[in-house]
């Protein structure tokens, strides 16, 4: 978990996860601790609170496992003096409940600003987002394209309308945003060249039928007493595909597309009338298309009408890179975008979408809570010098456990100084002096790791929703909470023996009902150990 202290800021390293087969580079700090195989019960804690952290923010997930662990380094040092854990657990739960009033306090509420205001803000959120990550010398190019994206929603802000497609080459600089759907272009059959590739204002009928000719495998039993028979069941085969196929052309849809395959006779039949389909659409994908276009999915080709179609102001089919993508554009009304991103390798294309989903989840939280505060450690340091400042009204163990919780709270102002060359404890020293100024004056100095200094981290635009600071501190304490609160591990015997048993018999190194009542250890990898015999021995 140390390494993850490396990966915080935008002078954070990026690690390379390997396992012989995939390649990742990342400095995600839910990313990377997902890839690792981490086998320690009370690590694998931090391990769920980064994964929290990242489904409901999306940012902050190293700084979550990082004030975490700061919290529970703190606690150590009570413990080996013989404070009871249970006082630890009470002194923790009162300074976050002190830093949550002080923080919904400081922080700055945008609901009142211009629309104008507001996307200058988001802006701002997404590109302090985008400032540790791979791509953050094109954050301007990127911030702009992620609000574009997030304005296109529902007021819902569902982030699953958002498509995010890969595509290997070119530069990261000709990615761009689609009004509309993009997918890539699915497997086609004989008679799909022929088909046109570009229509204005499109009727689109969306399926999830199978307009393909296959003969019936299973609980299917046909006897014939006549030879001419046959033909005729064949006849009433093709004459019930013609049938379906018939009454898609009378909806008068000029795109096709299902769910499920569309074959080389459908994809000629439609060839023939000019139209154009597509089989075998990701779900997901269809359902963008609905969204953005209109119409409904269907099940069937009984009953169509117009009520159920789509309509597209601008259907192309298009190159991009090796591979061909269908595009649905000026869609009236529509509520769903597509990222088309860019790039050489593709590690680092994988890794852009990653920071684009953060910027994402950033900007529709930013949205949502209508309260900013200021990132580079700023918000930390106040908060820190906060509790410091209540100390004086409390009495006995409770004014060292808090004083811990601020001392911890330093540690993201730490870390950013250190990963940026810059001298921790100076910075850290200028922090407290600028933060103790009367009326406030210092309340967003945090660590300018661009310029090397202390300066106010407002006024250079590096902003954060408040949800952020709010789940990083509320997750790290409850986890440090609940690992404090745990006094004993206890191994079920009859289970290790059972994963014991079933690991030599995978590997052939130890059969089963070898080696029983011998009171010998039985070493599992991974540093674990399984005692067997009696006694415990």
């Amino acid at each position: 978990m140390t390494n993850l202290f490396f990966s915080i800021g935008p002078r954070g390293m990026d690690k390379l996860i390997h396992d012989g087969r995939s390649v990742t580079i990342s400095n995600d700090g839910a990313t990377l601790i997902q890839l690792l195989d981490i086998v320690h019960p009370a690590a694998k804690t931090l391990v769920d609170i980064a994964k929290s952290q990242d489904n409901e923010v999306g940012d902050g997930t190293t700084s979550v496992v990082l004030t975490a662990g700061e919290l529970l380094k703190q606690s150590k040092n009570f413990i080996d003096e013989g404070m009871h854990s249970q006082i630890i657990i009470k002194g923790y739960r009162e300074g976050l409940r002190l830093c949550l009033l002080r923080l919904q306090e400081v922080s700055v509420k945008i609901g009142d600003k211009s629309p104008e205001e507001k996307r200058d803000l988001l802006e701002k959120c997404a590109s302090t987002s985008l400032n540790s990550k791979i791509i953050s010398k094109y954050k301007g190019f990127f911030s702009k394209m992620v609000v574009d994206a997030v304005m296109h929603l529902d007021a819902d802000l569902n982030k699953q309308d958002i498509g995010i497609k890969k595509i290997t080459g070119g530069s990261v600089t000709d990615s761009f945003l689609v009004e509309g759907v993009c997918f890539k272009k699915s497997f086609s059959y004989a008679g799909f060249e022929q088909q046109p590739k570009t229509f204005v204002d499109a009727k689109i009928l969306i399926l999830n039928v199978e307009l393909e000719l296959k003969a019936e495998k299973d609980s299917a039993e046909i006897r014939l007493s006549n030879p001419e028979e046959f033909q005729k069941i064949v006849d009433a085969e093709w004459q019930i595909i013609y049938d379906k196929l018939q009454k898609i052309v009378d909806t008068g849809a000029k795109v096709v597309l299902s769910k499920l395959p569309i074959g080389d006779l459908a994809t000629q039949y439609f060839s023939d009338r000019d139209m154009f389909c597509a089989g075998r659409v990701p779900a997901h994908d269809l359902d963008r298309v609905a969204k953005a276009c209109g119409g409904a999915v269907q099940t069937t080709t009984n009953g169509l009408s117009d009520k159920v179609l789509g309509l597209a102001g601008k259907f192309e089919e298009v190159q991009l890179g090796s591979e061909r993508y269908n595009m649905f554009t000026q869609c009236k009304g529509a509520r769903t975008v597509t990222l088309v991103i860019r790039g050489g390798a593709s590690q680092y294309i994988e890794e852009a979408e990653r920071s684009l989903n953060d910027a994402i989840m950033i900007v529709t939280r930013a949205i949502r809570t209508h309260a900013v505060v200021a990132g580079g450690g700023a918000i930390e340091m106040e908060l820190s010098r906060y509790l410091r400042e209540h100390l004086r009204d409390v009495k006995g163990k409770q004014q060292l456990v808090l004083n811990g919780f601020a001392k911890a709270l330093e540690t993201i102002p730490r870390q950013l100084s250190d990963n940026a060359g810059m001298d921790s404890t100076d910075v850290l020293n200028k922090l407290r002096q600028v933060h103790n100024k009367p009326d406030g004056e210092g309340i967003w100095q945090g660590v300018d790791v661009i310029g090397g200094k202390v300066s106010d981290m407002y006024e250079l635009f590096v902003w954060e929703p408040e949800i952020v600071r709010y789940n990083v501190l509320t997750a790290a304490t409850e986890a440090a909470c609940t690992i404090l609160s745990v006094d004993q591990t206890i191994r079920n015997p009859a289970s290790e023996q059972q994963q014991a048993q079933a690991a030599g018999r995978l590997d052939g190194s130890n059969p089963p009902g070898r080696g029983r009542g011998r009171g010998r250890g039985m070493n599992m990898g991974r540093g674990m150990k399984v005692m067997q015999g009696r006694g415990g021995k």
